[in-house]
């Protein structure tokens, strides 16, 4: 089964407006930015985006975000995007705040086909309680909080109820890949890939590196292809384009100069 796409257009082509998406990386390490350059071009809005971070400004998710083609986001961590703040805050993007290992695990869960769990990740806080803002009014009022959760203790411990996600699609991006859909991530650049690869009904990998069926050794595997549908492979350029959010340098007099 070949599933390889001639382009990344080709690939987002039915990513209609008002689709969920499940989108892989951290920071900017591991994000599928040619799927989401293809997305911008094809032009979806109205999109639920669930997500670690939303990008920054200019890159990754940032891309849409900045071109108003997102609704709402799932996420842990604003980060370095000024932009994601201001429309949070002046009610222009529904924002739902998730623990980052919770929002791994729904994830997970949701590919798996468990549709809800419990975990003690927020008990006695207002993930539990409720009444997080998602949405906020012009006027700097609260137009949409978050629900209160289901409690229930095991083994005189409280837990909270969280549902597993799934999505219409998902953007991930590997290291290597096979015409079949077998993926390798490569170090950190893992990070959530593999679980948001899991989440998608429809999947689409961006690969540095398209291998032959048959070279990549079954053990090598970090995600099969059960999971994904669509793969593009990445020319060197795009490949080797990879930025980071803030360069960092320390000069030490044992050490030299680091640069992270």
């Amino acid at each position: 089964m070949n599933k390889v796409s001639a382009s990344a257009v080709e690939a987002v082509a039915d990513i209609s407006d008002g689709a969920s998406l499940a989108v892989g990386g951290f920071g900017l390490s591991g994000v599928p930015e040619i799927l989401i350059r293809a997305l911008y071009e094809q032009g979806a809005t109205g999109l639920s985006v669930v997500s670690n971070n939303c990008g920054v400004d200019g890159r990754g998710l940032g891309v849409l975000l900045a071109a108003g083609r997102i609704a709402r986001v799932t996420g842990s961590y604003v980060g370095e995007n000024k932009e994601f703040a201001r429309q949070y805050l002046s009610g222009e993007l529904e924002v739902e705040l998730v623990p980052q290992g919770t929002l791994a695990e729904r994830l997970r869960a949701g590919g798996a086909g468990i549709p809800a769990f419990y975990t003690p990740a927020g008990v006695g806080t207002q993930v539990a309680r409720g009444g997080l803002p998602w949405r906020y009014a012009p006027d700097g009022s609260v137009a949409l909080a978050s629900p209160p959760k289901e409690t229930r203790d095991f083994h005189g411990r409280p837990h909270l109820l969280e549902h597993g996600i799934t999505t219409d699609f998902a953007l991930v991006r590997a290291w290597r890949g096979d015409r079949h859909g077998n993926l390798v991530f490569r170090r950190a650049a893992a990070n959530f890939n593999p679980l948001a690869a899991m989440a998608g009904r429809v999947t689409v990998a961006e690969v540095e590196e398209l291998v032959e069926p048959g070279e990549l050794a079954p053990d090598q595997v970090h995600l099969p292809g059960v999971f994904v549908q669509r793969v593009v492979e990445l020319t060197p350029a795009q490949a080797a384009d990879k930025r980071i959010e803030r360069l960092v340098t320390a000069a030490s007099p044992t050490r030299g100069t680091v640069r992270s």
